[in-house]
């Protein structure tokens, strides 16, 4: 007969400590991967604006970078037609202000889309 695996109050009282830590480590990797992947954006979005602006770019190269990318690096995700206009428009709300610039890097990339999503 096979037993259940069922968690004790004596195994979770001796066993907390090491849980806690394993769970603060994932929480701070899963901060730390969004912090990098948002500053990656943004990086991006100063390629993109700076392009835009210098009249090296129009609209249609941002199609042929999302098919590019996706041609290229088959394992990325997210880099859709419309994300790179995404990532100019969270460069350019944010780059004239060091102070604030700082804050949104903080979030996850889908609570600065909803803000830019309200915003002008």
């Amino acid at each position: 007969m096979t037993q259940l695996n069922t968690t004790s109050t004596a195994d979770e009282d001796r066993f907390a400590e090491i849980v806690q830590i394993i769970e603060l480590t994932r929480l701070q990797t899963v901060l730390g991967v969004n912090s990098a992947l948002v500053k990656h954006y943004f990086q991006l979005g100063a390629i993109i604006s700076r392009r835009v602006a210098a009249a090296e770019w129009g609209d249609g190269v941002m199609t042929q970078l999302a098919a590019y990318i996706a041609r290229t690096q088959r394992v990325l995700r997210g880099f859709t037609r419309a994300n790179p206009f995404r990532m100019r428009q969270f460069y350019e709300a944010y780059a004239h202000d060091q102070k604030v610039s700082a804050l949104p890097r903080q979030l996850p990339w889908t609570h600065n889309l909803i803000i830019l999503s309200q915003n002008k």
